[in-house]
């Protein structure tokens, strides 16, 4: 059984979510597109959806523990120390989420406690 420990947050993303965001979007869009989508999500409101909703609505394989970053996000969790929300756009023309900056973090969560609030920021 997954081990449940109580998961900290930052209040806001940290600045260098945004520069990761926009290079992940702009393999998936134009650079334009991707930049314009950078600055609605660091705009708007942090909201908060269930671990596993947003990995439902990804489509994306679940990284393991044994995953370097996923292994270094849980570590974080064990310690305490509070994680960036994630960044998150809807591709309302293929009906998922995209996980513009924070995957591992949110595989790291899910291996916790799948039921878990996760804060994010979503266009």
């Amino acid at each position: 059984m997954a081990e449940i420990l109580t998961i900290k947050w930052l209040e806001e993303p940290e600045d260098h979510n945004y520069p990761a965001a926009l290079s992940y979007l702009s393999l998936i869009y134009d650079e334009g597109t991707a930049a314009k989508m950078v600055d609605d999500l660091k705009a708007t409101s942090v909201s908060q959806f269930k671990a596993k909703d947003i990995f439902r609505s990804s489509s994306l394989s679940l990284l393991g523990v044994s995953n370097f970053h996923v292994n270094k996000d849980r570590k974080k969790i064990k310690k305490g120390t509070s994680l960036s929300p994630i960044l998150l756009v809807r591709d309302t023309s293929n009906g998922k989420v995209i996980i513009a900056d924070g995957y591992h973090r949110m595989c790291a969560v899910y291996s916790f406690d799948e039921d878990a609030v996760i804060p994010c920021k979503i266009i």
